[in-house]
């Protein structure tokens, strides 16, 4: 049972890696930052597939860290994409006063094209990155089960 669990666990995390890419290359939905930092936990998350061959504590409490840790920032992203909170400078044209227009211009231009705080999909009122929360936190979860049993 244990090797069933973790083996779902890989499963999703994998499956979300492979949903964003599809949505970037197929859907023609560009990533923001933050949607770029939801993606790397989940590539540690597969650091799990060590549990399956070696056993042990140590490959399936990354695994459950980095799941965890991808819905982290999935919670954050959804916060800054409903204003809750202002997201990184990386995700915005930084201040623009004291410029001239030829410096402003060359901030625009360097800018990210996807803004973090707009919502490009959505469905049942949740965002790409409240999904991504909500399947990160269900994967750690899974991976913490997989610890208890034997």
């Amino acid at each position: 049972m244990r090797r069933q669990v973790q083996l779902l666990a890989l499963a999703g995390s994998l499956g979300l890696l492979l949903g964003a890419l599809a949505f970037e290359h197929f859907g023609n939905m560009a990533p923001c930052p933050l949607c770029i930092w939801q993606r790397w936990p989940h590539v540690v998350a597969l650091a799990g597939v060590g549990a399956l061959w070696l056993g042990g504590t140590v490959f399936a409490s990354i695994g459950a860290a980095g799941a965890a840790t991808s819905g982290g920032i999935a919670v954050y992203h959804t916060g800054v994409e409903r204003g809750w909170w202002p997201g990184p400078s990386s995700c915005a044209v930084g201040d623009v006063s004291g410029l001239s227009a030829e410096e402003v211009l060359a901030q625009i231009m360097a800018a990210p094209v996807v803004r973090c705080d707009e919502v490009p999909w959505e469905m049942l009122g949740l965002s790409m990155a409240s999904w991504n929360a909500v399947a990160s936190f269900g994967i750690a979860a899974l991976w913490l089960l997989s610890l208890r049993l034997r």
